[in-house]
Parts: C-alpha cells; structure tokens; sequence
C-alpha cells in the first residue's frame, strides 16, 4: 500500500516517543509498503544526522518535515498534505488527522498511547469511535482501551480494535557477548552488573537505583541514557562511588550495552513522566525497554504494575511493590549471587520476546486493512 503516516514528535530527537514513531514506519516499510511520514518541522534538525545510527533502523524512511506556526493546526495541514499524495492508507498518532481520515473517506489507522487529555480529546476519540470507515484503533495495552471504555465510555467494534504492545528489532539482539565480555568491550566496570536504560525522568525510579547502590557496594550501577543536564542533577545525588551515568547511547549501539548487565531493572514509580510531558502513564504505558530486554536475555527485576503484567510473568521476571525498598534489595541481593537463576529468567524472557517483533506487530495491525 501507500501509507501515509502522521507523527507529532520532533525528528531527530532522542524521545521514547520519537524513537517509537520510526521503529513502527521501519517495520512498515521492511513490509513492502510504500511509505512516507509527515513530522512537523520545528527548525531543529541538523543539516546532517545519520537516522539510521541513532534510530537504529534497517531502512531508509522518506520523511517531509513540514513547516507550521500552530501545532494545534498541525494535524489539518499534515492531513491536507497527506491527501494530496493520494494514499491507500492514513497511519497516525494525531486523533484528529484519522478522524479527518475518515471524514474524508480515507482508511486510518490511529495508534493510541496516551489516555485522551483536555476537554476536547475524549470528544475525538469518540468522534473515530463513531464515525464510518475502514479504520484500525491500535492500543499499546488493554489497559488503555479499557480507560476509553470505562473512563470516557468511548467503544470500539471488536473487529476494529487490535492490542499492539510495542516491540523490538530481534536481529539487533543476535549473537550478544556475555555481560563480561560486554563490559570490556565498553570499557565499563568489571563487578556484577545492575543496569537501567532510558530516560532520567520523573517516576522512572531513578532515586531507588541510586539507593540500591549504595546499599549494594559490591554490584556495579549503570544508567544508560539520560539528557545532560538530568546527569548532572542525579550525579549530586549519587553517594556511593559505584554508580555509572553513560549519557545518551544510540539505539544501534544500545543492545551491547543491554548485554553488559547482569540484572537490568525497571524501577517505574507509581506515576511515571513520558517523554511528551504526560503525566501518570504508569497504569497504560508499553515501555519498548521491556521488549529490549528480554531480548537481550538478561533478568529483569521491574515495579509491579497491573499494566507490565500483560507482558511479564513470574517466569521471565522478578516483580517488586514500587514503594517497597526491602524488596528491591533483596531480590537484586539474591539474583546477584544465583547465576541459575538469573540464566532461567533471561532465556524465559529471550524466548516469549519471539511474539513481539516489531514486524509482527505491523502485520497485526495492518491485517484486514485493504
């Protein structure tokens, strides 16, 4: 098909939401369509930049950056430009660019990550909902589509409707070293290994990785990822001298660095920061690290949330209570010291991850749709 696909994310940028946006196109594209993405142009992007390193992409994405003065009108003039291009197909993030979809008779899929916020948003929502057409509603988790139900009372027809968590390049993950061997070939510590990568935002549970540090002295703390000046206000905090802070890591490079722990954790708070300033996404997000991961075949130790339950399981993963420090501690104390059992964790993971290809995922979504 020719799909055009609409994103309000800046690109380049370093994102979840960004880096979400061009895996999804990736996969489309690895699947024969013929793709474009309208982004809008906020006058940031560099005259060079390699997508592909930093996005950690197989293909090449044909992009239009187009210019707007009003975001709140960027997602008519994305549409606008995106029709007269005459699609098979609208792929969007924006509510309003499907709905106009629709209006206009086009097939739409829309992929929906965040619960509907304003007075306004419910009302799009329930506008897709409502209105005729060849269209696709793809949830991140069935815990969002149970907030359009039950919080907003917005339904979707079953047949419109697919649960699409997100997901990870599985090749990128192939014949990783062992954590030893990852750990020189970065020049990281050589101790036991606890690592986290992503983002330092708030209700990422980057205050319980600094305590469990300093509780456990003889493992070796590493967090991949971050902004500078999120680095430099952490590194204040910090107060044990076992703790590493790498800084933003390219997607290509970052399954290495994956490799290199030993137990890699998701300390998410009861209300996590996303990356478009949304508060509380803890109880729908789909967090793509999760995917990552498991691929990397390493044990996870994460908050138990209802949400990352959909995904994980006592087979694959240790769960803590987000506020029950003891527990972390424990659990991190006694993986660190079980080699069996860490292995057992990591190759249940690696294994039920197979599922949750980001190519699969655009076939699930993309099924049915002419």
């Amino acid at each position: 098909m020719k799909i055009v696909a609409i994103a309000g994310s800046q690109i380049p940028s370093d994102t979840a939401n960004s880096l979400q946006v061009m895996k999804a196109c990736n996969a489309l594209v690895q699947l024969g369509h013929d793709l474009t993405l309208i982004v809008p142009d906020f006058d940031l992007r560099p005259s060079t930049f390699n997508l592909q390193q930093h996005y950690g992409l197989q293909t090449d994405i044909h992009i239009e950056w187009l210019p707007t003065s009003n975001r709140r009108l960027f997602p008519w003039q994305a549409f606008l430009h995106a029709r007269k291009q005459d699609p098979d197909l609208i792929y969007s993030w924006l509510i309003q660019s499907s709905v106009f979809a629709l209006l206009f008779k086009l097939p739409s899929v829309f992929e929906i990550h965040i619960q509907p916020t304003g007075v306004l948003g419910p009302a799009w929502h329930r506008a897709f909902a409502a209105l005729r057409g060849r269209k696709r509603l793809a949830s991140i988790t069935q815990a969002l589509l149970d907030v359009l139900d039950h919080k907003h009372n917005i339904r979707f027809k079953p047949e419109d409707v697919v649960i699409t968590p997100n997901g990870v390049d599985l090749e990128r993950f192939a014949s990783l070293p062992d954590p030893v061997t990852a750990r020189q070939n970065l020049s990281l510590p050589s101790a036991r290994t606890v690592m986290c990568t992503g983002h330092l935002y708030a209700g990422r549970g980057a205050d319980l990785f600094l305590a469990l540090a300093k509780e456990i002295p003889q493992a070796s703390f590493v967090w991949v990822g971050g902004r500078p000046e999120d680095i430099e206000t952490w590194k204040q905090r910090v107060k044990s001298d076992n703790v590493t802070f790498t800084g933003f890591i390219p997607n290509q490079t970052l399954p290495l660095y994956q490799s290199a722990a030993d137990v890699l954790l998701m300390p998410y708070s009861r209300s996590i920061m996303g990356s478009s300033g949304t508060a509380d996404s803890a109880s729908v997000a789909s967090p793509m690290k999760m995917f990552e991961y498991m691929a990397a075949g390493r044990a996870i130790v994460t908050s138990d949330l209802p949400v990352i339950r959909e995904v994980l399981n006592e087979t694959n993963a240790i769960f803590c209570l987000p506020d029950d420090f003891d527990s972390w501690k424990l659990a991190l104390e006694n993986l660190l010291k079980d080699g069996t059992k860490r292995s057992s964790l990591g190759n249940q993971a690696r294994q039920e991850v197979q599922g949750y290809t980001w190519l699969a995922r655009a076939r699930r979504i993309l099924n049915g749709i002419p």
